[in-house]
């Protein structure tokens, strides 16, 4: 398993983790439609911009097949004064989820953040996401709810926070 900065060509397997995990992780949570509806075309085109303008880390297993990812920065909305830094995205292929690999994914962007002096980070996670028991391990903090619309669907997003990202367990 190796952990490493994503480069553009990377865009269509990045792509295909994200569209991918959606299906496993958001089944009977998003829209079918909204579901049936991502390509990897679209979603690899969004990848290229992304990792030319934002970190990004893939996970590979042994074989190269990159099986994970994750990216975060600024936090994006200015909603949340008491903190600077945002966890974008950490998706997984189901197959290797629970497996450690989000945390080790979640380092380097940790590190990203540390080396530009922001210690403090969000995460938006679906309500109905089992992603929110890893969070709530690694110490994160409910902040807020808000209600988003996907696909015409209102859903809760579970705004977390660490207020100090120095003491996050890894």
């Amino acid at each position: 398993m190796e952990i490493r900065k994503a480069a553009v060509t990377d865009a269509k397997d990045v792509a295909k983790v994200q569209v991918d995990s959606w299906h496993s992780t958001y089944k009977n949570i998003v829209p079918d439609e909204y579901l049936n509806n991502m390509s990897y075309e679209s979603r690899e085109e969004k990848w290229k911009e992304i990792i030319s303008s934002q970190p990004v880390y893939v996970a590979e297993n042994d074989d190269g097949k990159i099986i994970g990812f994750s990216n975060g920065g600024a936090e994006r909305t200015g909603k949340y004064p008491a903190f600077g830094g945002e966890l974008y995205a950490i998706y997984i292929l189901k197959e290797h989820q629970r497996k450690g690999l989000g945390k080790q994914l979640l380092a380097p962007i940790l590190q990203e953040l540390r080396v530009k002096s922001v210690y403090s980070m969000l995460v938006l996670v679906l309500e109905d996401n089992d992603a929110s028991f890893f969070y709530e391990h690694l110490g994160a903090e409910k902040v807020d709810t808000v209600e988003i619309e996907i696909a015409g669907k209102k859903l809760k997003e579970v705004v977390y926070g660490w207020k100090d990202i120095r003491e996050i367990p890894i």
